[in-house]
């Protein structure tokens, strides 16, 4: 259906006041689908409010909701997702809300209209993706008291004996382990890419979430090339097999890589 930017900031008919969740920038010239809902108890119907050539991705939410719950969370990142799979959105990270339709349009596309129309214009026919790759617990072990023999000899004389009278050396072990994974993680992440230079246009590293994390990188790429991706990272998957279990998510709204503020 046709977007509806008919919204009401005060529900006569239950005397709620509302306020205009915003999840997102995006062209004007956009339809919305009937089905297609958002954050909220229930999921609030989405609409845009348009400005122009550019058009904010809103709900229409009661101003006392309660925000944050994980199923709203998801469903701020899914509908941001699944809009980026087919058109440039400029994402706003979690829980930006404003007072009503005008503050969204003075405040928020009027005020920034050049820098949000120019980074949509970067953005067409793009997306992020992430690598996540994780190492195998025992086989990143091994691996790493083969390539070093005082590690091993270390984790040999401390095999079978009671934690309470190794506890000294088993804490020197784990913190030599954790050094020797911080720098397999640089080098796998910097592998991956290299393998995925020629079908990227930027790439941003991410902290590892996960101790045993080997690659945590997100990538900015054109969709229709999206089937390189895919193709590199089952060739990484070969040759990393049953060292590193590795991913590729996507497409996804371009939070790595495109920073928009909402006014406070």
């Amino acid at each position: 259906m046709t977007t509806d930017t008919d919204t009401n900031t005060d529900d006569t008919d239950t005397g709620t006041e509302t306020a205009i969740y915003v999840y997102g920038i995006l062209p004007a010239d956009v339809d919305i689908d009937d089905d297609t809902r958002g954050v909220g108890d229930p999921p609030a119907e989405v609409s845009t409010v348009p400005s122009g050539p550019i058009a904010a991705l809103v709900s229409e939410i009661p101003r006392d909701a309660p925000l944050g719950r994980p199923q709203d969370l998801s469903a701020h990142a899914r509908l941001l997702d699944a809009a980026a799979a087919e058109l440039p959105v400029l994402p706003l990270r979690f829980g930006a809300v404003v007072t009503d339709e005008q503050a969204v349009v003075d405040e928020l596309l009027d005020a920034n209209r050049d820098d949000f129309t120019a980074a949509l214009e970067q953005l067409e026919g793009k997306a992020e993706y992430l690598v996540r790759a994780r190492y195998d617990e025992r086989a990143i072990l091994r691996e790493i008291l083969s390539e070093n023999d005082r590690m091993a000899q270390l984790a040999e004389a401390i095999r079978g004996k009671p934690e309470d009278a190794t506890r000294n050396e088993r804490m020197a072990l784990g913190e030599q382990i954790t050094q020797a994974i911080e720098a397999k993680r640089a080098l796998d992440t910097q592998r991956v890419a290299d393998a995925l230079a020629e079908s990227v246009v930027q790439l941003a590293p991410r902290q590892p979430t996960h101790e045993e994390e080997a690659v945590h990188l997100a990538v900015l790429a054109e969709t229709e090339r999206q089937d390189e991706l895919e193709a590199v990272i089952d060739q990484l998957a070969q040759e990393w097999q049953g060292r590193v279990e590795v991913r590729l998510l996507g497409p996804l709204a371009a939070y790595d890589f495109v920073v928009t503020r909402i006014p406070e």
